[in-house]
């Protein structure tokens, strides 16, 4: 009978394959031990496992393979929680839509779409990309943003600041603001920050309750499931 392969050597190949076979990439063997590590990680990535190298593929700089990281360190997290399922681009690759599509056991699926913040935090400059972001919120569904930041804290992304002066700016009537940015006016911004039901901002670097942190849209017309938006933000934190 043939011995079933161990678990480093299915994550070694595995990683030789969404790296293209690249050796000595620090990330390469970074992923390498969380695919070890973790058997539904492992089958995640095994499962989606082009659409991951495409990706890895695409991102020709630093950041690039920075922010795909993310989303993979996000995904490797969330699967430790045994209630939790991730599928990957669901809306497909050529739809805009969220990374991940989480079903959590007893909830309703929701969106979650995973971004990195590549600067220090700024209340009153973030609000470009999490316009970006909007515009991938599909209507009829839960959608969560998931911000990944650098520093020492989560909380020093105010995630309330930042949409105050967005709501701000809309109930202004600043219309010229937001066709800058892709929005055909104030009435679209609100439709789109309508689906939008929850930001949780993540700061890997942190420690326990400092790593991750939870703001719901009190203007949602669908909320994130609350058991569900506890547990990924328990899995956030976890170290």
């Amino acid at each position: 009978m043939a011995r079933a392969a161990a678990p480093a050597s299915t994550a070694e190949r595995l990683a030789h394959y969404l790296f293209d076979g690249v050796r000595g990439d620090p990330m390469a063997e970074e992923i390498a031990g969380w695919l070890a590590g973790s058997a539904r990680f492992r089958a995640f990535a095994e499962s989606h496992r082009d659409k991951i190298r495409k990706k890895l593929r695409s991102a020709t700089d630093a950041e690039g393979k920075r922010d795909v990281r993310a989303e993979l360190r996000a995904a490797h997290l969330l699967l430790a929680d045994r209630r939790m399922e991730l599928a990957f681009e669901a809306y497909g690759s050529r739809q805009i839509g969220p990374d991940f599509t989480v079903t959590f056991q007893g909830e309703r699926s929701f969106n979650l779409e995973v971004t990195r913040q590549r600067r220090v935090p700024d209340a009153r400059g973030y609000g470009g990309p999490l316009l970006a972001k909007l515009r991938q919120m599909p209507p009829s569904v839960p959608n969560a943003l998931l911000i990944a930041i650098d520093g020492d804290s989560a909380e020093a992304l105010d995630v309330a600041a930042v949409t105050r002066g967005l709501r701000g700016r809309a109930d202004a009537k600043d219309e010229a603001f937001f066709a800058a940015r892709g929005f055909d006016g104030t009435r679209a911004f609100h439709q789109r920050y309508q689906r939008l039901g929850a930001v949780l901002v993540w700061c890997e670097g942190a420690l326990g309750d400092a790593r991750a942190t939870l703001w719901s849209n009190p203007s949602a017309r669908i909320d994130l499931p609350g058991r569900a938006a506890r547990a990924c933000l328990h899995c956030l934190r976890a170290d």
